[in-house]
């Protein structure tokens, strides 16, 4: 029992030709799809040095916020400190630097 078209002879031979027609097809096409794995292969690996340059900034982001913290921390309790003490001693020192400032200007201005 033979197949139709798939014998040897005189049908058989358009579909031997359709076969590799086929096969030809699907090796383009797997060199298209080899090429489409390829460029996202490179995209991923891009991807991940991206993203770990990223994870090492906010690492050094982390770090400096942390000292800011702490500056403005130790800042926050001179100002505690300050404020604890006599007001009139700060309403003076406040005025003294008021006065200085606006000498200052003064002298700007003038200058100008």
């Amino acid at each position: 029992m033979r197949r139709a078209g798939l014998g040897e002879g005189g049908p058989g031979n358009y579909v031997a030709s359709g076969y590799s027609a086929y096969e030809e097809e699907n090796e383009h096409l797997q060199e298209g799809l080899r090429a489409k794995v390829s460029a996202l292969k490179h995209l991923s690996i891009d991807i991940g040095t991206e993203v770990k340059y990223q994870n090492t900034m906010l690492d050094d982001m982390d770090s400096d916020f942390d000292s800011t913290g702490g500056l403005l921390g130790a800042t926050i309790g001179r100002v505690k400190t300050l404020s604890r003490g006599s007001q009139t001693k700060l309403l003076c020192y406040m005025l003294l630097f008021c006065l200085f400032v606006f000498t200052i200007l003064y002298w700007f201005i003038r200058l100008r």
